[in-house]
């Protein structure tokens, strides 16, 4: 029965790869998960095992921390242009080339004063501890023509303790759920945005700056939204972040609803008073959706798990 080749693609998947700045006694980490996937004219080298057109994901592997070393790590997006963009131009098999990012934030150490000068250091800058609030994501997607940057962040736990209520819903007969006036509403955050920034010609945003930025408003929304549903928070937040970030065209979230379940404290004589509350990972409901730009085009996959 004959077969055809469809879709393929290779390369050498999470390079762990951290860069240490050296400003005098000043420290700065950038530490990279770095995943690289080409495509192109690789016909042979699955039909035939002719390796004439591959690159060894071994190379792939090298360059990463080559690059770290020739470019630095401005920001994961900087760093994810830099190789995609050399995959394509180097290698004439290599049509398209797509990096995927994950980043791990780091805070500084403050030593004390006292200690400092007790280990002989006027000035201690090179201590970090690893932040745990989230992951930061990116997907670099070059064809040798246009640029696709997709951006985000993954695992960012947040609650609103009160303005969140949940009524008024279909009821049927296997509904149990009771109407909350006054609840806790808690996620864990994962989101995605794609610029519109698409070629060389066109000015390049500032990565730092935006996702400093799209997070901030992203949270501020969360918090000052009184919400009667997580779907009308996640369309508020979404909202918020192309309102005030030119450079977004679309934004998806993915967010669990984590419920808090008031505790039945009366057999113990005690009134629960909205608070305590038992804390339920499994089951959970599963908000998601899009908000667009107003004529803009939806890009960005409704599965986000592998992006």
């Amino acid at each position: 029965m004959p077969t055809i080749l469809g879709q393929n693609q290779y390369g050498k998947a999470e390079n762990r790869v951290v860069k240490i700045t050296r400003d005098g006694d000043t420290h700065h980490i950038k530490d990279l998960n770095v995943s690289v996937a080409l495509s192109g004219d690789l016909d042979d080298v699955h039909l035939t095992g002719s390796n004439a057109h591959c690159l060894p994901t071994d190379t792939t592997k090298n360059t990463v921390f080559a690059f770290a070393k020739e470019y630095g790590i401005e920001s994961a997006e900087q760093f994810g242009i830099h190789l995609a963009r050399h995959f394509v131009t180097s290698q004439e098999p290599i049509k398209k080339a797509r990096i995927r990012i994950e980043e791990y934030s780091w805070e500084r150490i403050a030593s004390s004063e006292a200690n400092s000068k007790f280990i002989g250091a006027d000035e201690v800058n090179h201590s970090f501890a690893r932040k745990g609030q989230e992951t930061r994501v990116t997907q670099i997607t070059y064809d040798g023509e246009r640029w696709e940057i997709i951006s985000g962040l993954k695992d960012l736990v947040v609650m609103n303790s009160t303005n969140s209520e949940f009524w008024g819903y279909i009821k049927d007969q296997y509904t149990t759920l009771q109407e909350a006036y006054d609840r806790i509403l808690a996620t864990q955050v994962s989101a995605r945005w794609r610029f519109n920034w698409t070629d060389d010609d066109q000015r390049m945003p500032n990565w730092e700056r935006s996702y400093e930025q799209t997070r901030k408003h992203m949270l501020e929304a969360f918090s000052e939204t009184y919400s009667y549903s997580l779907q009308q928070t996640l369309y508020q937040m979404a909202t918020r972040i192309i309102n005030h970030r030119s450079e977004i065209d679309e934004v998806r979230f993915s967010l669990p609803n984590k419920h808090h379940f008031l505790v039945d404290l009366e057999p113990f004589g005690l009134k629960n008073d909205n608070e305590v509350y038992y804390a339920a990972d499994r089951m959970y409901g599963l908000i998601e959706a899009t908000v667009l730009r107003d004529g803009a085009t939806a890009q960005i996959p409704v599965d986000m798990t592998n992006l």
